[in-house]
């Protein structure tokens, strides 16, 4: 991707910038309250600036801007497979505006991830997604992505994230 890619309909897709946070904040919310969990995100804006825009960030995110609002977030870092030798994109969130979907703004922003994947030879672009996410998992199934259904996420936080790591 240059720094910029125009999309069909005169929307703009790029790495997101220090000006975009309040607006990929508003989005995450908003993920958040589709995923039922309005009260979930403790994230700020200074937050997000630390992960993103730090002096090693490990977090990175792209954005699609329309009619100079931003309107899509995909919010992505690294990962490593042992068994393949090589790193890969986890996406943390995919999320674009509903009044601005079936525009393409999601394919979009995943075909960039896949771009960046082939470019820098990682083996894989993963993601998770609720299963109850059906219009989700049906856009995911037709981009010729697969489940991993033999695998159960996990998840150590809180309390028992405090008393192991204690």
């Amino acid at each position: 991707m240059s720094e910029h890619t125009v999309l069909p309909d005169g929307a703009v897709l790029r790495r997101a910038e220090r000006g975009d946070l309040p607006d990929i904040l508003r989005l995450i919310v908003d993920l958040a309250v589709y995923e039922r969990e309005p009260d979930a995100v403790a994230t700020t804006v200074e937050d997000l600036d630390a992960a993103l825009f730090g002096p090693d960030p490990a977090v990175f995110a792209h954005v699609v801007e329309s009619e100079g609002r931003i309107v899509g977030i995909a919010i992505w870092f690294q990962n490593f497979s042992t068994w393949t030798g090589r790193h890969g994109i986890h996406l943390e969130d995919l999320y674009v505006d509903p009044e601005c979907r079936g525009r393409g703004y999601g394919a979009a922003l995943l075909r960039e991830l896949a771009r960046l994947c082939v470019e820098r030879g990682y083996a894989r672009l993963e993601w998770s997604v609720l299963e109850w996410n059906a219009p989700s998992i049906a856009f995911y199934d037709a981009l010729g992505a697969v489940p991993m259904d033999e695998w159960v996420g996990y998840r150590l936080s809180g309390a028992a994230l405090e008393s192991l790591g204690s």
